[in-house]
């Protein structure tokens, strides 16, 4: 993608989602933190269906250690590898009460020490939760910024590092919503929906796909 398209491409899709948000639901740096460690080759949506049962009965760590493992994993068990998970969630509950106090550490250093929480993880709730200028780099948006050309790269780490160079300081704080809901509803995996993109005329991907014929 041409630096000066950059500026554009993201300022279209900020006038089609002027406020874009994750739609994990939560309502506070924990509750982020528990549904992001939860939502690893799941859907939101399923997260979601999981977490509303969960928050109004323990949405604290401490509360989620007085459950405890085997009533945790009843209540996620519809979450893909839902024991891995509530393991980790019960170490990390455990720590996040000895080491801070029982609550969500601001640093990167520190969230990533948590079990089940890597740099995806971390980038998310550092954007998220406390505001910060981070890029998690999750499949959507890897796909996204391979084929539309604006940072292309062969692994996660290396999309997340050429994007906090080329997307402008304008658009960084929301950059990593607007990149994983269009990857997630219009750049999709398997057939890009190219005729719908608002962005198409920016974007380095050929052949941009046709629409769907009309069924007779």
């Amino acid at each position: 993608m041409r630096k000066e398209y950059i500026a554009p491409f993201f300022a279209t899709l900020r006038a089609a989602n002027p406020l874009p948000t994750t739609e994990l639901e939560f309502t506070t740096p924990f509750e982020l933190l528990t549904a992001v460690l939860l939502s690893a080759q799941a859907t939101d949506v399923g997260v979601n269906k999981a977490t509303r049962r969960l928050f109004p009965v323990a949405n604290t760590p401490q509360a989620i250690l007085d459950l405890g493992l085997a009533k945790l994993e009843d209540y996620i068990k519809t979450i893909g590898l839902f024991r891995t998970k509530a393991a980790n969630l019960m170490k990390t509950c455990a720590i996040l009460v000895e080491q801070h106090g029982g609550r969500v550490p601001r640093t990167r250093e520190a969230l990533e020490a948590l079990p089940g929480v890597g740099r995806k993880t971390a980038n998310v709730v550092l954007n998220v939760a406390f505001g910060e200028e981070t890029l998690a780099v999750d499949t959507h948006i890897f796909r996204v910024a391979n084929r539309t050309g604006l940072a292309p790269g062969k692994d996660v780490l290396e999309v997340e590092q050429k994007l906090m160079k080329r997307v402008p300081k304008e658009f960084m704080a929301d950059a990593h919503h607007w990149l994983i809901l269009h990857g997630r509803y219009v750049c999709v995996a398997r057939t890009p929906r190219c005729w719908e993109c608002a962005v198409i005329q920016y974007c380095d991907y050929q052949p941009k796909t046709p629409p769907p014929a009309a069924s007779s």
